[in-house]
């Protein structure tokens, strides 16, 4: 049998006038291959399914090329397929097991997206970061316990993220930040720690360890320590670097990634019906409440996402159509932030089994269950077309304890 394509890559057409055909990419980053597939050999593609041998797809190159002799380009697509690390097969496990022990391994989480989301030299970061949080928004009265910020590119969500930081003040310098990211890559119901540093363009972060091991062993079941998706994941780096740029490298952080809760949005229920994430909830709320306001929580969040790009039949456009409608949804779900209205905020969530799609729904639920006593307010709303088809919509916000 031919090898499965994974299923965890991306698929898109691909963007070059010249070559066209389908592209795929690892978002994983276990390969840094890119390969366009031409349009007459997309649907060999579908013969890597483990399901079909080698001869099943020869005898469809037969059919398309009308050559007999079609063993070769079978076994050129497969050898390509595999040295780029996009087959199921012994080459890629091998590949995968080296680039997890890799991380485990390293003393620091480096900078994954220095140089394409962000600049990667100190003095031309600072000074884009100066720029988008230039004009904030008058300060609240009272400290703030949290802010939720997008992880959407920051030139993109610009206007949010300046609503978000604009809320914290010096006096904020020395607290841990508890920084909840959406873990994209990560698998439900779980939650990804590391004890790395943050090593970015401005230094390096000073890792909260003794909370980090206490929260880990709230939950072991639940918990991945060194997760490897903390090494590609944008939503929290992108929150450091904000953070950094307000209050210099060494800020005390605990990072946590929230897997999706997908058993309770597709099959009903609460997320804490799962036990090891009852428990981690358990943990991460024992450890607000004690600790109090010696933490800052931020929230690295994005909410819909709508159009071509993610499966969606209609052309997106920020603010027209389909999207009045969209945010007309998003605020309501907002509202029930703004409430600290857990079980409300899910109750939107799971319509329609999430046709919105918030890929921040989890970190913003776990943050809620935490601290049940917080309540937020919208400081911005935003939607962005992340291309001429597609749109992700985003806020900032702040919270304070009731």
């Amino acid at each position: 049998m031919l090898p499965r394509l994974r299923d965890t890559l991306d698929f898109m057409p691909s963007p070059l006038e010249d070559t066209p055909g389908l592209l795929i990419r690892d978002p994983f980053q276990f390969s840094d291959a890119t390969l366009i597939v031409p349009p007459a050999m997309i649907e060999c593609l579908g013969y890597y399914d483990g399901q079909h041998s080698a001869l099943d797809l020869r005898a469809e190159l037969v059919r398309m090329t009308g050559q007999l002799d079609a063993g070769q380009i079978e076994q050129d697509l497969s050898e390509a397929l595999s040295m780029a690390g996009f087959l199921d097969d012994d080459a890629f496990h091998q590949r995968k097991a080296a680039v997890e022990t890799a991380f485990r391994e390293a003393s620091l989480r480096l900078a994954a997206h220095a140089g394409s989301g962000y600049p990667e030299e100190a003095g031309e970061l600072r000074q884009t970061l100066a720029g988008y949080l230039s004009g904030g928004s008058e300060r609240a009265a009272g400290r703030v316990t949290a802010i939720a910020a997008p992880h959407v590119s920051p030139f993109g969500g610009a206007e949010a993220y300046r609503a978000a930081y604009s809320a914290l003040s010096n006096t904020d310098a020395d607290r841990t930040f508890v920084i909840l990211g959406t873990s994209h890559y990560g698998a439900p119901n779980r939650f990804g720690l590391t004890r790395k540093p943050f090593a970015t363009p401005m230094g390096e972060t000073i890792p909260a360890t003794e909370l980090i091991d206490e929260l880990a062993r709230s939950a072991e079941e639940a918990v991945l320590m060194e997760d490897y998706c903390h090494s590609i994941e944008h939503s929290i780096e992108f929150q450091v670097v904000f953070l950094q740029h307000l209050f210099g490298p060494k800020i005390r952080v605990l990072p946590v990634l929230c897997g999706p809760y997908l058993n309770s949005i597709y099959k009903g229920g609460l997320p804490e019906d799962d036990p090891g994430t009852e428990r981690f909830l358990g943990g991460l709320g024992e450890i607000a409440a004690r600790e109090g306001e010696k933490l800052l929580w931020v929230l690295g969040v994005d909410m819909a996402h709508m159009g071509r790009r993610y499966g969606d039949r209609v052309e997106a456009v920020a603010g027209h159509a389909e999207m009045e409608e969209v945010e007309r949804r998003d605020r309501s779900r907002i509202a029930r932030l703004e409430a600290g209205d857990a079980a409300g905020f899910w109750e939107q969530v799971q319509e329609n089994q999430d046709d919105l799609k918030w890929c921040g729904s989890a970190p913003l639920y776990t943050f809620l269950k935490a601290l049940p006593e917080a309540r937020g307010t919208l400081l911005r709303y935003q939607q962005w077309n992340i291309d001429t088809a597609s749109v992700v919509t985003f806020a900032g916000m702040r919270f304070h304890s009731r």
